[in-house]
């Protein structure tokens, strides 16, 4: 049986529970037979005595081997307490780090919605500036274009006019009797024509002998033509501006039978 070294040694006890045990056997041989009461009882305080030298060491080293064991029980304990407080704090740690990231992400979420409503803002403002422009354009140009169409109206009515009396300038040319005057008139006339067909005016003339047609013809007074009409001669042309018909040409119509009036010259 080995010892600790921390522990006591054993061969005190050891000589002792000897001394002892040895006095027990001395006190029943040189005892009284039957033994009195007091050897007796010296006897046996002598076997008890060297029982307790025995064990004493070992109830020791059983006492302090407990009591080491709960030291270190007490230890690991310890040591355990000190990791939870270490991992306590650590959590508290994280958890107030965690709450300055979740302020920090609820301020930067704050300033993204304000952000977010001041670009939507401005975004409406913008909307409405380009509204209120687009309707201003579109006034403007509604009232431009009014006026451009105007004046267009205006314009045609002036050359249609000037190509009527123009016109009229030529049928009295040719009914003064004058060749000369009369053809000078008509280049004067074909002139003018070919600069309305430049700007998109066109002509529209009837031929002696040619079939009334009422989407291109009409007589004085808006006055309903005969059944196969024949046309005699042409009152006023009329006229069509880029493919669209403005006037129709105002024609006489002949009688029973055609006139033996030549065709008009253009």
């Amino acid at each position: 049986m080995t010892t600790d070294s921390k522990s006591p040694p054993l061969w005190p006890f050891l000589l002792a529970d000897i001394l002892f045990l040895g006095l027990a056997v001395f006190l029943w041989r040189q005892g009284h037979q039957p033994m009195l009461w007091w050897e007796a009882a010296g006897m046996i305080f002598c076997i008890g005595a060297g029982a307790f030298a025995f064990l004493s060491p070992f109830l020791r080293r059983s006492a302090a081997d407990q009591t080491l064991a709960q030291a270190r029980q007490l230890a690991d304990a310890a040591a355990k307490i000190q990791k939870l407080d270490e991992l306590a704090g650590q959590i508290s740690n994280s958890t107030a780090q965690w709450q300055a990231v979740q302020d920090a992400a609820a301020k930067t979420a704050q300033t993204a919605a304000g952000l977010a409503d001041s670009m939507a803002a401005e975004a409406r403002a913008f909307t409405e500036f380009l509204q209120k422009a687009n309707d201003a354009e579109r006034a403007l140009m509604r009232l431009e274009t009014e006026k451009l169409r105007r004046n267009e109206t205006e314009w045609l009515q002036i050359v249609l006019r000037m190509l009527d009396q123009v016109h009229a300038l030529f049928q009295a040319a040719l009914q003064s009797g004058q060749p000369s005057l009369a053809e000078q008139i008509g280049l004067f006339q074909n002139a003018c024509r070919d600069l309305g067909r430049r700007a998109g005016i066109a002509v529209l003339t009837a031929a002696a002998g040619e079939p009334f047609d009422p989407a291109r013809h009409q007589l004085l007074h808006d006055a309903a033509p005969p059944d196969n009409a024949l046309i005699l001669d042409t009152l006023a042309p009329g006229y069509t501006y880029q493919g669209q018909l403005v006037r129709r040409a105002l024609v006489r119509l002949q009688e029973s039978a055609p006139s033996a009036q030549s065709p008009e010259r253009t």
